[in-house]
């Protein structure tokens, strides 16, 4: 049996199975809706039922509290329709709605693993069909391990739209990950099938726009800025890149041949490495402190007053910290990308590793 599910105000409908969550639906469908860890986690997704019957999956009062709940809330990716139903949508973005592309399962198999950077791996994926994403997203990627062990984690492409059977990707490796540990321990291997689950979420680069594109990144975050930057060097918009990546010290550097190569072939994206533990390194020349901090700093000095996009891409303590710098430099909401890294549910404890929160 399935159920209709009317979206407003966008006036958008669709159909929704048995025992499928809303959100889940939409995919399926290529209807992209706001959406960040589709686990119950981050509120994303939260809107109001205005008409219909919903039973909700389990999911976190930090998502979604009592008070809302009694109040008509609820939560996309928690929701299992038992009518036809109404809901309206707090969050929408017109040009999300415009570009959206079903979400697909893809098989292939991991090509290369290498290390960038004492904690940082980055893996290949060759897939067995093409993909169609946008630059910034990301799929869920499941692997079993060679003991046996099923492991599910989502990770951002950093390759951009244009290689769609071959899928690159920056991890992180966390001391208590199970995905990122088992690429270290030999439990993943070169050549081990994976089935790939996307394309997911809404940080993805924005065209034809005004003003300069600030670019901030931590870790692993470089992977989809990576995307965004290449895919925007690749389209020939003329606008200044002010790209910033925040590291402890040198050797969680990586890349900076490439990125030098880039920036020799295009003047107008400027590199800005930023160090937050560099005190005892007298051969570090580059900027130091928090890599908000240096945002900040270049705002001021460029007065563009919110004119411009932002794309930041890490963990949530670097969101956190360059939210109220972007907003107080007069960005727009509409203006700022957000791919914030929250911890996956799905990890058991001793295995967390970051999931998404656009």
């Amino acid at each position: 049996m399935t159920h209709t599910v009317r979206l407003e105000p966008v006036g958008v409908e669709f159909e929704v199975e048995d025992g499928e969550t809303v959100l889940n639906a939409a995919f399926r469908q290529g209807i992209a809706l706001p959406h960040g860890c589709k686990e119950g986690q981050c509120s994303a997704c939260k809107c109001i039922l205005n008409e219909g019957e919903v039973d909700l999956l389990k999911y976190s009062t930090f998502a979604l509290n009592d008070m809302e709940r009694d109040s008509g809330h609820i939560l996309l990716c928690r929701s299992i329709a038992y009518s036809d139903m109404e809901v309206e949508l707090l969050n929408y973005d017109e040009e999300i709605l415009s570009k959206s592309i079903a979400v697909k399962s893809y098989e292939g198999r991991i090509s290369e693993i290498d290390t960038l950077t004492h904690d940082i791996r980055g893996i290949a994926i060759a897939l067995d069909a093409p993909i169609k994403f946008w630059a910034g997203q990301y799929v869920d990627i499941t692997v079993t391990t060679e003991e046996g062990e099923t492991i599910t984690r989502s990770f951002s492409m950093a390759n951009t739209p244009e290689q769609t059977e071959t899928l690159r990707f920056i991890i992180k490796k966390y001391p208590e990950g199970k995905f990122s540990g088992e690429l270290d321990s030999g439990g993943i291997r070169t050549g081990a099938a994976v089935t790939v689950v996307g394309p997911y979420g809404t940080c993805f680069r924005r065209e034809d726009r005004e003003g300069p594109i600030v670019m901030v990144a931590a870790g692993s975050g470089l992977s989809p800025v990576w995307s965004i930057l290449h895919d925007h060097v690749a389209s020939g918009e003329d606008r200044e890149v002010y790209f910033f990546y925040g590291a402890r010290t040198q050797r969680d550097l990586f890349y900076l041949d490439r990125i030098a190569a880039l920036t020799e072939a295009n003047p107008s994206v400027h590199f800005i490495p930023v160090l937050s533990h560099a005190d005892d390194d007298d051969e570090w020349t580059g900027a130091r402190g928090f890599v908000h901090e240096r945002v900040a700093d270049k705002l001021k000095e460029l007065d563009i007053d919110g004119e411009g996009d932002v794309y930041a891409c890490g963990p949530p303590p670097m969101i956190d910290a360059l939210e109220p710098i972007l907003f107080m430099g007069g960005f727009e909401t509409e203006r700022i990308h957000f791919d914030r890294f929250t911890t996956s549910s799905s990890a058991s404890p001793g295995q967390l590793e970051p999931a998404r929160s656009h």
